[in-house]
């Protein structure tokens, strides 16, 4: 857009005081460094041209909202690396399946996620908040490849501990229906102490679904399980996606998770 008569910086003068051409051909010929100046003066009362416009500003990423988004989080124990810096988003209610070697870092990354492990370096957040905080750990539910539990807690006293913890509604019933699930209820009032590791892995089973979670990280979960207890975690996997959470599983048993 053209800039206004009554602003241009390099307006002519008004005829009552633009000299003649005739007076401006003597004056250069009087001083040959006028023209010079004049020129000089001219090129620097010159219009600036318009200043760029910023770049556009890039758009945010398509698709649901992130439930867990790492930038360059990785792990090292001195200089034996135990998980190489990773960039990775996974939006909001989707299924993945974390397949790799024994060693290949999928238990490092799940326990960063969790807050149990400090990276090295880079940052990661779990809906929308920082690994760590209070708010990332009450939105992940975490299935560990080696359950750990109280001495002194039965398997219902853990789900009462963990339900009430998370302020779960009607977690009696609710810890009812799990541990009948999984087959697990002549077990009900012994300690998981005291179990084989498929028993201790169906009760864990039980305790990561007995409370509210928008995240759930699973890992090797099929280890030491029986059909009945297959069926049974395959089947809460299901149910809980449905219900919109977000689940990770880390397992090299591809065929299960599929």
């Amino acid at each position: 857009m053209s800039t206004p008569p009554s602003q241009r910086s390099n307006r002519p003068q008004s005829k009552k005081q633009r000299p003649s051409a005739k007076a401006a051909a003597a004056a250069a010929k009087q001083s040959p460094s006028a023209s010079t100046a004049a020129s000089t003066a001219a090129s620097t009362t010159r219009a600036e041209p318009p200043p760029k416009s910023a770049p556009a500003k890039q758009s945010e990423p398509k698709g649901p909202p992130a439930a867990i988004q790492t930038i360059g989080l990785g792990k090292h124990y001195g200089d034996a690396p135990a998980l190489h810096p990773l960039d990775v988003r996974i939006g909001a209610g989707e299924r993945i399946s974390l397949i790799g070697h024994n060693g290949s870092g999928k238990t490092t990354l799940l326990r960063m996620l969790v807050g149990m492990l400090e990276p090295s370096e880079g940052t990661a957040n779990v809906a929308g908040y920082p690994i760590g905080s209070l708010e990332a750990k009450a939105s992940i539910s975490y299935l560990a490849d080696t359950p750990v539990f109280y001495d002194d807690l039965t398997v219902w006293e853990h789900l009462e501990y963990i339900a009430r913890l998370h302020g779960t509604e009607d977690w009696e019933q609710q810890a009812v229906d799990l541990v009948d699930m999984v087959g697990l209820m002549p077990r009900v009032d012994d300690l998981p102490m005291t179990f084989s590791r498929g028993l201790k892995q169906k009760a864990a089973i039980a305790m990561a679904f007995v409370r509210p979670f928008d995240v759930m990280l699973i890992d090797e979960p099929f280890v030491g399980l029986d059909r009945t207890g297959r069926e049974a975690l395959l089947e809460l996997l299901k149910l809980a996606h449905a219900d919109g959470a977000t689940m990770v599983v880390a397992t090299h048993e591809l065929s299960s998770v599929k």
